[in-house]
């Protein structure tokens, strides 16, 4: 029977932690993958697991199943832990019971296991990188994961928002749907469906950039774009903690990629502390946003003319604090369910005529400059006044919070407009708690431009047959 099921002292850990379990694990499709790759869970039990509507039932149905799954089941569950950046709660599963602080006398986890962790671990990630080898793109040249950030207090007490959209698959569009909406919008069924770019700024240089202070919150950002893209099928690389330059040279890099040619769209994300017009690098110099647009436009980037070039831009564009005003005829108080319970505060303090024709008999057809591209901020540019941008210290910043949750629950029949209208209407209705301080009961307002030709929907996990 040892053989069919865990065993003892791994099921006893199991049990024992269950609690901290069911609140604090993030049951996300990056962990379910990692235990299909090791043959714990099949199909139908990651479908059942996934199908649950809260993070806590995700986490209980997978705790009933693991000690069902055979003697590598614990070893396989830990290693998942580590991929997806919970190694608290490894570390909570492989502790003696002593430290733990209970009357037992298990005996603790063989150091011997460890090995057997990271050697799966390594196999698991040269099985992954096999199969996105096995497409006609390669990996990205730039991504940046080594560094995993240490797991704080803080971040631990991020994972138990147990029913943040954080954890909600995106939902899948239908066949019917991708039929009747395809004419009329932008090509969208490569697969990948293209490269997504985010560059995070967290923490700024003390002596160079003094007055800038860490954004922290910011990690989570970050961590919640990777995740939402790569579910959509972008092939995401985060880079953390450039200055101005080294923002220019990895945009460049990034616009210069030839695989571009063979994707039907882009992606750029953009969280620093900044200004009207201009994010800031970790040296306190800036980086304007309009270069990095014109980056992107029909001369610079002709690889990508015609497709659509996403934009999300979080950071301040200003240092006026919305108050907000009282609304006539309306309640007291907000009862918005977004009221924060205690937010960090304000963030932030080539020429298209030198190309070659290749038909001199037949005049091409001529692109504005810049087309195709949509924008989402998360502050407001006024006439008079530009805004902060609002971000909680344990769940990341409004903004990116409410894009999350919309991408996942909306891109499967929504063009990216109509997301970003929704996104804006989440925003109105939140509202800063923090009795005591300039904070407390501040507003935000979120917006978006677009050059956008056609609807964009994005079409998430639905790949034409051909």
């Amino acid at each position: 029977m040892l053989e069919c099921g865990m065993v003892q002292q791994h099921r006893q850990a199991l049990k024992r932690q269950s609690a901290i379990l069911c609140k604090q694990l993030v049951v996300d499709e990056l962990l379910i993958q990692s235990l299909q790759a090791d043959d714990i869970l099949t199909e139908s039990m990651a479908e059942s697991i996934m199908a649950e509507q809260t993070s806590q039932k995700r986490s209980w149905r997978l705790l009933l199943l693991l000690p069902k799954r055979g003697p590598n089941a614990f070893s396989s569950f830990c290693s998942a832990l580590q991929e997806t950046e919970q190694q608290h709660l490894c570390d909570l599963l492989t502790q003696s019971p002593e430290r733990d602080g209970r009357e037992t006398h298990v005996d603790s986890i063989q150091p011997e296991k460890e090995p057997e962790i990271n050697t799966r671990r390594q196999e698991r990630a040269e099985t992954k990188r096999e199969r996105i080898a096995g497409s006609s793109l390669p990996l990205p040249t730039q991504e940046e994961f080594a560094a995993k950030r240490a797991r704080t207090h803080e971040s631990m007490e991020f994972s138990l928002d147990a029913d943040s959209p954080i954890n909600t698959p995106v939902l899948p569009c239908t066949p019917d749907f991708y039929h009747s909406h395809c004419q009329q919008s932008y090509r969208m069924n490569s697969s990948p469906r293209g490269f997504a770019l985010v560059i995070s700024n967290v923490s700024f240089d003390s002596r160079a950039a003094p007055d800038l202070d860490p954004r922290k919150g910011g990690e989570v950002d970050d961590e919640v774009l990777r995740k939402v893209f790569t579910e959509l099928d972008y092939l995401v690389s985060v880079h953390r903690n450039l200055t101005a330059q080294d923002m220019r040279t990895c945009i460049e890099n990034f616009c210069r990629r030839p695989e571009h040619r063979t994707v039907d769209s882009c992606v750029v994300c953009l969280l620093s502390h900044g200004v009207e017009g201009a994010v800031y690098g970790t040296d306190g110099q800036l980086l304007q946003l309009d270069w990095v647009f014109q980056s992107f436009d029909n001369a610079h980037c002709p690889l990508l003319q015609n497709k659509p070039k996403m934009f999300f831009v979080q950071a301040c564009r200003g240092d006026e604090m919305d108050c907000g005003v009282e609304q006539i005829d309306g309640p007291a108080r907000t009862l918005s369910p977004g009221c924060e319970q205690r937010d960090a505060g304000r963030e932030g303090q080539g020429d298209a005529d030198s190309r070659q024709r290749a038909d001199l008999g037949r005049p091409r057809i001529k692109l504005p400059q810049r087309s195709d591209m949509i924008c989402g901020f998360a502050s407001l540019k006024g006439q008079r006044i530009c805004t902060a941008a609002m971000r909680n210290t344990k769940r990341g910043s409004w903004f990116i919070q409410e894009l999350n949750t919309s991408l996942r629950l909306l891109s499967r029949d929504t063009h990216l407009s109509d997301i970003l209208v929704q996104v804006n209407g989440r925003i109105k209705e939140r509202e800063g708690y923090a009795p005591g301080t300039a904070h407390h009961r501040c507003k935000e307002m979120s917006e978006f431009t677009s050059s956008l030709c056609k609807d964009l929907y994005l079409f998430p996990k639905y790949q034409p047959q051909y």
